[in-house]
């Protein structure tokens, strides 16, 4: 059995791979378009999802199984992997603490004034007047009740919040007071302080954020962004953060990638813009690589229906 690695894995974790599947030839840190005499003869493709093409699936004939190194799919060449029954599986879980610890750092530096009192220092400004306020008794709502918006929620509560949520059918998440279905999405706006998106981008989710959702929020609520940039609308969210119709919003992702260097994002003083990074951490790969040892295992015993993190291919998560 053949494993093709896009995947840039450290000494260590190799090792570990060839100690624990003596049975497997791994085929590491290769690039796709220069594995012509590989892709025939691999059984399982190890990638990050954006580098596999339909031309690279077809010319993969013994390809059974892709193990995605992160939770984003929406590149995959969905047509042909259903046409040829190829099992997809993520990395889903991996980034829900660094995501989460993201999100809760992005609220405090809204209510701390951290940007304000950066420059401040900078400019030997001692001024006792920065406004602060708490995240205790605050109410934050966040899009998408799984691993990361649960770790979020989690967070949150140790704080003191009021935690909502939407999921697909409104079901009850732990540390969540309150769940609401997707039909409900907009009855949470007028009571949320934050609002956290962590969407996926799917045919269901891409302009959901849009003029008649942000106009439900309040004026003095935060927007977060740390699921997909084309879930918003952006030139609605940029109006209305023209006309100060929300406090502030905290971009992690964008429509495009990278953000232009002239994009109004980075001129507006109520806008935090990070570089898609809220789920980098050192310890990402170490995680993931948990999640596809385990499936390994179970491939191997072809208990396909153990493996983690299956991707229903017709609904792309």
């Amino acid at each position: 059995m053949n494993v093709l690695s896009t995947v840039k894995l450290s000494h260590t974790i190799k090792e570990q791979l060839a100690n624990d599947f003596p049975s497997i030839t791994f085929y590491h840190d290769q690039k796709i378009d220069e594995a012509d005499q590989l892709l025939p003869k691999a059984d399982i493709i190890l990638t990050y999802g954006e580098d596999l093409l339909e031309d690279h699936i077809s010319a993969a004939t013994n390809l059974n199984w892709i193990m995605v190194a992160s939770a984003g799919i929406e590149k995959l060449p969905f047509d042909i992997l259903k046409q040829r029954q190829i099992s997809v599986t993520n990395a889903k879980g991996v980034h829900a603490i660094p995501m989460a610890e993201y999100c809760l750092s992005m609220m405090l530096q809204v209510y701390r004034q951290a940007k304000v009192l950066i420059e401040n220092e900078k400019q030997h400004n001692w001024d006792r007047r920065v406004k602060m306020e708490e995240l205790y008794g605050k109410t934050v709502y966040i899009l998408g009740t799984g691993a990361i918006g649960t770790a979020t929620a989690k967070l949150s509560k140790a704080f003191g919040m009021k935690v909502l949520g939407m999921n697909s059918d409104g079901r009850s998440i732990e540390y969540f007071d309150q769940t609401f279905q997707k039909e409900e999405i907009l009855l949470p706006l007028t009571e949320a302080d934050f609002v956290i998106s962590v969407l996926p981008s799917t045919n269901d989710t891409k302009s959901l954020i849009n003029k008649e959702f942000i106009h439900k929020m309040k004026e003095e609520a935060v927007f977060i962004n740390i699921g997909r940039g084309d879930v918003i609308v952006e030139e609605d969210l940029i109006t209305a953060l023209k006309n100060n119709k929300l406090k502030h919003a905290v971009l992690d992702v964008f429509e495009e990638e990278p953000l232009g260097k002239q994009h109004i994002f980075w001129e507006l003083d109520n806008v935090t813009v990070t570089p898609h990074l809220s789920g980098i951490t050192d310890l990402y790969l170490p995680r993931a690589m948990e999640i596809f040892q385990k499936n390994l295992h179970h491939y191997l015993a072809n208990e396909f229906t153990s493996m983690d993190n299956k991707i229903n291919l017709d609904q792309r998560y």
